[in-house]
């Protein structure tokens, strides 16, 4: 069972968002325990892939077709660019009156969610930018080509997932404000500031990082909104939330801005930004082995061979969620130390949840995975 590093619309490992060397997982028989909804589609663990040369990745609109969802959805990937207004690392400034935003006095600690208002607000947007991307194959587009060298049908093609972009990214406004927790808060409101630049960057694409970047974006935010709100749904994180330990509260809490005109939390490069990357690589090149495991099989089915190899990530997770943890509380940006502190606690979740393994407790790593990944992407993007 892996957790791989991702690229989701843009630059992404070798397998267009499967981790490298990892199998795509099949969706295991019979569906989510319990009846529970299906919020995505399986995939294999590990680093986040890449697409070949000048491919774009296998874009992971996790919610895609409820109707096709008869899995759970197993990705452990992440990624995440930034582009656009931001707020120069600096946490969003209150924008008037922020009475009616349900998340404004959160100040607690960061920890596992077991229930949000706003997950099914979520699926409803993520299945519409879903069949946009599906309709116009966007998953295999070629993000080397430029604007100035685009035919009709690739123009279409942007033309078409912006469009979808833009309206999702209206849309979630008004989900900002109803959901109670600061950090999904966070989640909603860069949502809407990457998929604003990625669509602005769309008349003057010049394939060059920054805008294969800027799509990566929207797409990883998505992924960790629908692993937090799966593993709420299918029954995951209520049981495991209250054996994870509480960790501290944030240096300080970033302030909600007005949902309208949210700002990127990174401008500019952090000084953490590094040794995250270099956490998030190596975590990758010490987990092979178990990226290579069918993470549709659940523990109870390990042979001999993956139980140990189960066993052994078990302290490489918990190294990675001290490092984040760490290097989150030293960035001096709210918002980034959010996302850390989230990532850090849906590892330690899921490594609490790996003995006893089954397909939902996926989820738990994803929300840890592709958290981690926007952190990465942002940096990338700013730097």
């Amino acid at each position: 069972m892996s957790v791989p590093p991702p690229n989701q619309w843009g630059q992404q490992p070798p397998t267009g968002g499967q981790p490298v060397g990892a199998p795509q997982w099949e969706p295991p028989a019979g569906g989510p325990p319990g009846g529970a909804p299906q919020w995505g589609p399986q995939q294999p663990w590990g680093p986040p892939p890449g697409p070949p040369q000048g491919r774009g990745g296998k874009g992971k609109w996790i919610f895609a077709g409820i109707a096709v969802l008869a899995v759970i959805a197993v990705t452990v990937v992440i990624t995440v660019l930034v582009v656009g207004k931001d707020s120069g690392g600096e946490s969003p400034t209150p924008n008037g009156n922020t009475s009616d935003i349900a998340s404004a006095n959160d100040k607690g600690p960061v920890a596992i969610i077991t229930d949000d208002p706003t997950c099914d607000s979520w699926r409803r947007i993520n299945d519409s930018v879903a069949a946009a991307e599906k309709g116009v194959s966007w998953p295999e587009r070629d993000q080397s080509v430029p604007a100035t060298a685009w035919t009709p049908q690739q123009r279409s093609m942007y033309e078409t997932v912006g469009k979808a972009m833009r309206g999702a990214a209206d849309q979630v406004v008004g989900v900002v404000r109803l959901t109670p927790h600061r950090v999904m808060r966070e989640l909603y409101e860069q949502f809407i500031a990457y998929s604003r630049a990625f669509v602005a960057s769309i008349p003057s694409y010049a394939a060059n990082d920054r805008d294969r970047n800027s799509a990566l974006a929207p797409d990883n935010l998505g992924l960790t909104l629908t692993g937090i709100c799966s593993a709420i749904v299918t029954g995951s994180a209520g049981p495991i939330a209250p054996l994870v330990a509480g960790a501290a509260g944030p240096t300080e809490s970033s302030l909600p801005g007005d949902p309208a005109d949210p700002q990127r939390f990174l401008s500019t490069t952090n000084p953490i930004c590094a040794e995250w990357e270099s956490a998030l690589a190596k975590f990758s090149d010490d987990t092979v082995a178990w990226r290579a495991i069918d993470a549709a099989i659940p523990a109870t089915d390990w042979n001999p061979d993956q139980k140990a190899i189960n066993d052994a990530v078990i302290p490489k997770i918990t190294a990675l969620a001290d490092q984040l943890e760490r290097l989150g509380r030293g960035s001096g940006n709210p918002t980034l130390e959010d996302f850390a502190l989230l990532s850090a606690q849906y590892w330690r979740a899921f490594r609490l949840a790996l003995p006893s393994y089954t397909s939902s407790d996926v989820y738990l790593g994803n929300a840890g995975n592709f958290s981690a990944y926007v952190v990465k992407e942002a940096c990338n993007a700013a730097g």
